[in-house]
């Protein structure tokens, strides 16, 4: 049996293809302005690089913002239901995930078969998210994907007070001005998302050992931040941005063989 996962999100389109329960190939790519030619896309991409007709393809799922708008697939099922699952097939002892997106972030309990049982989330506000990230990265001309290591170069964090987007961009180019150092100001805006985050975790009561999901899980400043604000240490996959994509194709699968 051969199923298919994918995972628009607000800033990348993520797939993977399961074959009898085991992964056998996965993709990523902008999303670009049409999230529903995106998820045609994606899927043409990865039957290609695999090497099968779109008619081997037993079944679709779709997760993420954009699940709704994938025409082409059987079902849309929740990122949040979809990370568990794939979090679960990476490492089959975690039992608690924080999904970091685009545009929200989750934190997620998950029991021994990798189902979810209770979850938190942020999808009210930019605070805590990859764009919170991205716009700061614009005022302070840094490169997006070199955040982290710069963060990890700080000697003394800044302390960035506000929650909101605005005001913290607001906040970051006063720190500019003042001439604080670039390295101390996205640290300081690492450890104001790792605050945001671990407040959400903490209401639902999350234990090691845990993995880190989505695109945001590559920012090794991030990481460490929540790291210090958790007070143990959080596996990262080298799938971490496929994780809902694979948890997807394998629901898919599950419901076909259900079926």
């Amino acid at each position: 049996m051969i199923t298919v996962g994918i995972d628009v999100g607000s800033i990348t389109t993520k797939a993977a293809v399961v074959k009898n329960g085991q992964l056998m190939a996965d993709t990523v790519m902008p999303t670009g302005y049409n999230a529903q030619d995106a998820g045609k896309k994606v899927f043409e991409k990865i039957i290609a690089e695999f090497g099968i007709d779109a008619a081997a393809v037993d079944r679709i799922i779709a997760t993420g913002y954009g699940r709704k708008s994938v025409a082409i697939a059987d079902k849309a099922i929740t990122e949040i239901t979809c990370h568990a699952a794939g979090a679960h097939y990476l490492n089959p002892a975690v039992r608690s995930i924080i999904d970091i997106g685009g545009q929200d972030s989750k934190a997620i309990v998950a029991d021994a078969n990798g189902s979810v049982q209770d979850f938190a989330m942020n999808d009210k506000c930019a605070a805590g998210t990859g764009r919170f990230l991205e716009v700061m990265a614009r005022a302070l001309e840094v490169d997006i994907n070199d955040f982290g290591e710069v963060a990890l170069k700080a000697d003394t964090p800044a302390k960035i007070s506000s929650l909101c987007t605005v005001f913290a961009e607001s906040e970051v180019i006063s720190l500019i001005a003042k001439g604080e150092l670039r390295e101390n100001i996205i640290a300081g805006i690492h450890a104001s998302i790792a605050a945001r985050v671990a407040a959400m975790a903490g209401r639902i009561g999350l234990s090691a050992p845990v993995m880190m999901t989505g695109g945001v899980a590559k920012n090794k400043g991030v990481i460490s931040a929540l790291e210090d604000k958790l007070g143990y240490p959080i596996e990262v996959s080298p799938k971490t941005q496929v994780t809902g994509a694979i948890g997807a194709a394998l629901i898919a699968g599950s419901q076909s063989q259900a079926a």
